[in-house]
């Protein structure tokens, strides 16, 4: 089985921390995110990785050529030389050929990769999404106001809970003939493009933990959660 890692990106909501340091390395514990995530993948029967680098890739490199993760799972290198977006970096990786795994970074979580493969080999997809309900409270008081602009409602500060993507997919290579190498395209617009087309778009929704560490307050939360049990997020090795 094999995965692409995207670990291109600047991780500004982050700073000062990543102006030194490239997010997939920001320690949880004692371990680089990045670590972790090829730590998991290996157990869920990953045999080779990609890993879409851009900025401060070489600290990368640097870090998984001294790991002894480097010797359990091939790993090669793709090198953004200018940013593609979440799916276009995709269209330019060569050696895809079989159903891949696709993920960002700086995940935290407690998917179960190979349940994620199987259920998007069971179902014939071309896509398969992860999927995290979150929820979002609205900072304001909202009003239910029909056609003659009477006020027949009012929510304070409602929550709403949506079905977000949580950054890992599957993707059958068919999808490829979708991407045009070297042109931005993010992984909305793929979805997008991919549904009007008519192709099988289907998501994965189980009951896990999911931490994006893209900013200081979800970072913070997965320290939290990393040290109240190291071994949910941490395989057997």
């Amino acid at each position: 089985m094999k995965a692409v890692i995207l670990a291109g990106g600047k991780g500004t909501r982050l700073r000062p921390y990543t102006s030194i340091l490239p997010k997939p390395l920001m320690p949880i514990g004692e371990l680089p995110v990045l670590e972790i995530i090829l730590r998991q993948l290996v157990h869920h029967g990953v045999t080779e990785v990609v890993i879409a680098i851009g900025y401060l890739g070489a600290l990368i490199q640097t870090y998984l050529e001294q790991s002894p993760i480097s010797r359990r799972l091939k790993i090669r290198y793709h090198i953004e030389h200018e940013p593609l977006g979440t799916a276009g970096a995709i269209g330019t990786i060569s050696g895809l050929d079989e159903p891949f795994l696709v993920m960002n970074g700086d995940i935290l979580s407690t998917v179960s990769f190979s349940d994620m493969m199987r259920r998007h080999l069971s179902s014939d997809a071309d896509l398969t999404v992860g999927v995290v309900e979150t929820a979002v409270q609205i900072q304001l008081g909202v009003l239910d106001v029909d056609g003659d602009n009477r006020i027949v409602g009012y929510d304070e500060k409602p929550t709403k809970t949506y079905s977000a993507s949580m950054g890992v997919y599957v993707y059958s290579p068919a999808v490829l003939r979708l991407i045009e190498p070297g042109v931005y395209l993010d992984a909305p617009s793929l979805v997008l493009k991919l549904i009007a087309a008519r192709r099988r778009v289907m998501g994965y929704r189980e009951k896990f933990v999911w931490i994006d560490i893209g900013n200081l307050g979800e970072y913070e939360r997965a320290q939290i959660e990393f040290e109240r049990d190291p071994g949910t997020f941490l395989p057997a090795s």
